[in-house]
């Protein structure tokens, strides 16, 4: 654990141990943690009180206000209100939530492009470096050669000396010379260019990895807001899902001037939470069913963790690699022309395994990504699976995963074209190829 949270600092890929801290404070002050609560109602990664504590009615309540016209008449308004506070808490902390989400995507990209202006930047100057080195040591051996060959002092002396080289020998011996002289200029000029392109790559590389390493601080904060603003928003959702129903029917009961008792109301309440409940147990047995099919068929080896400890994370066929690639548009968006990730279609809901054991430092939307998360797996390493399906999310935010652990269903979400997962591999919080990556830990695409 304290070997992860100093890595965390180090790379800038996920939240600092006083980030985190910051995080818990707020979290009294509720907001909560997006995807926090586990599959279909798990724990959630702190104890959370809602944003906007209500004192609700119970149902002793209605029955009582039932009794007196002004009584029920005051209740009716009381329920009516916090049914609208519900949910315009939910709207509100929505798109909330989906104003910085785009904002961290935004920041995001930007910072992987600004990291790999500053390397191909860098890469220039060591290559102009090289070619100035290679000119210089060139030029030297000219120089070396005219040097053996006699030089401007010698060629002058034997022009002068009456000896008896013959005037065909010492024009030759001077022509040579020439070419010698001229050949040496330009390879001189040569090396002369590419100094100077190295050196102006070299300061063009430090500018672009200032600018990169401010974008990182940018890109790191808005992930930090996103985060919060997506708690705050599973929050209102939660109270939202917990009381609304009970509000509604007490609202009915309140209104009903029929015989029907308010214990009715209330019974149909709890028979619909009971169901609720078996929905997402249904749901919850059929998603382990499948992740464990596609662990014990091999899964196109998706989840099948090697002697290194790091796994495959998705059990589809390779769909899109990456670098550049041609500009795909549909009506709503144009995808980018350089693509930093791998996608992988194994088909609609099927799982996403962590391809390595560590920390979930993000889960929540991310603009164009969709449905995100992102696993700090310490040492400036880190791993994100995006486009996600809507209530896909299989582990909650600071929970600690292993290596080809089931983490999330395959979707569609965000700037896609089909139910895939785009996924992507950071050293020190940029990214890089995974299939290199991934290679270099025994794990081949």
């Amino acid at each position: 654990m304290v070997e992860l949270e100093s890595s965390a600092e180090e790379c800038g890929c996920a939240p600092t141990p006083r980030e985190l801290r910051a995080l818990s404070r707020r979290s009294a002050l509720g907001i909560g943690v997006a995807g926090g609560l586990l599959l279909f109602g798990g724990a959630s990664a702190f104890s959370l009180a809602p944003a906007f504590a209500e004192s609700y009615p119970s149902w002793d309540d209605v029955q009582n206000a039932k009794a007196n016209e002004a009584a029920k008449s005051r209740e009716v308004t009381r329920i009516e209100g916090l049914i609208q506070s519900l949910t315009a808490e939910v709207e509100r902390t929505q798109a909330e939530a989906q104003r910085l989400s785009d904002e961290f995507y935004v920041a995001q990209q930007a910072y992987f492009d600004a990291a790999k202006r500053a390397d191909d930047l860098q890469a220039q100057a060591d290559e102009q470096a090289a070619a100035a080195d290679e000119a210089a040591q060139k030029a030297g051996r000219v120089a070396a050669q005219l040097y053996r060959d006699g030089g401007d002092d010698t060629a002058m002396q034997l022009f002068f000396s009456g000896s008896a080289v013959g005037a065909d020998e010492l024009l030759a011996r001077l022509g040579t010379m020439d070419k010698l002289l001229e050949r040496n200029q330009t390879v001189y000029e040569d090396a002369v260019t590419a100094r100077d392109a190295a050196q102006s790559y070299s300061d063009q590389a430090v500018q672009a990895r200032n600018e990169r390493d401010k974008l990182q601080q940018e890109a790191e904060q808005k992930m930090i807001a996103a985060q919060e603003a997506a708690a705050a928003a599973q929050v209102a959702l939660d109270n939202q899902t917990t009381h609304l129903g009970n509000l509604q029917a007490q609202l009915a009961a309140l209104k009903d001037e029929t015989a029907k008792t308010v214990a009715g109301y209330q019974a149909g309440v709890e028979a619909e939470r009971k169901a609720r409940e078996e929905r997402e147990r249904k749901a919850r047995e059929e998603a382990e069913r499948i992740a464990r099919e596609q662990a014990a068929n091999g899964g196109g080896n998706g989840g099948a963790v090697t002697g290194g400890g790091w796994a495959r994370p998705s059990s589809g066929y390779v769909s899109s690699g990456y670098g550049r690639r041609s500009s795909v548009c549909n009506a709503n968006y144009c995808s980018s022309s350089f693509h930093y990730g791998y996608d992988f279609a194994p088909g609609c809901g099927a799982a996403i395994y962590a391809a390595g054991a560590g920390r979930v430092v993000y889960v929540g939307r991310n603009g164009g990504y969709g449905n995100y998360i992102k696993i700090d797996h310490g040492g400036g390493i880190g791993t994100g699976y995006a486009h996600i399906v809507d209530g896909g999310f299989w582990v909650g935010y600071g929970q600690w995963v292993g290596a080809g652990q089931a983490i999330a269903a395959t979707g569609n979400t965000g700037n896609s074209f089909g139910c895939n997962l785009h996924f992507e591999t950071y050293v020190n919080g940029a990214a890089v190829n995974p299939s290199g990556f991934m290679a270099a830990r025994g794990v081949y695409f």
